[in-house]
């Protein structure tokens, strides 16, 4: 079954920089909810200056620029509203939502009926945060 978002909560990190990282939470028709990462161009390329300033601490490394991305982040133009809710609708349509997208669950050893799904998951307490302290956005 797809996925359809009932609700769509943004939380743009504001570290002294401009806005190029935003978590997002997804609450489904069916009451899942959802979240990953969404990041810009200028986000990457910050990271691989702060990676380059470290090795360069570093004795016996080498000084080299590189970005490591352990969780799904998917890279937009934008953080707009408008172009957020685009590329989810994108991902709902190319059927790949629920590879992209972390599934919050009470439940650990629950499973994704998509083939798509990767099984990943967040617990609910993380959830609770997220929601507590982002602002929400009615999609």
């Amino acid at each position: 079954m797809i996925e359809i978002p009932r609700h769509i909560w943004l939380e743009k990190h504001d570290d002294g920089h401009a806005p190029d990282s935003c978590d997002v939470m997804i609450e489904t028709e069916s009451g899942k909810l959802y979240t990953a990462q969404f990041i810009t161009i200028p986000y990457l390329q910050r990271q691989m200056q702060l990676s380059f300033t470290m090795s360069k601490q570093l004795p016996d490394a080498p000084a080299v620029k590189y970005a490591v991305l352990e969780t799904p982040h998917v890279v937009v133009e934008s953080l707009d509203r408008d172009v957020i809710e685009d590329t989810i609708d994108n991902l709902i349509a190319l059927d790949i939502f629920e590879g992209v997208f972390t599934l919050v669950t009470e439940d650990e050893t629950e499973t994704t009926t998509r083939t798509t799904g990767t099984g990943k998951r967040a617990t609910t307490e993380v959830a609770a945060v997220v929601l507590n302290d982002v602002l929400v956005i009615e999609g």
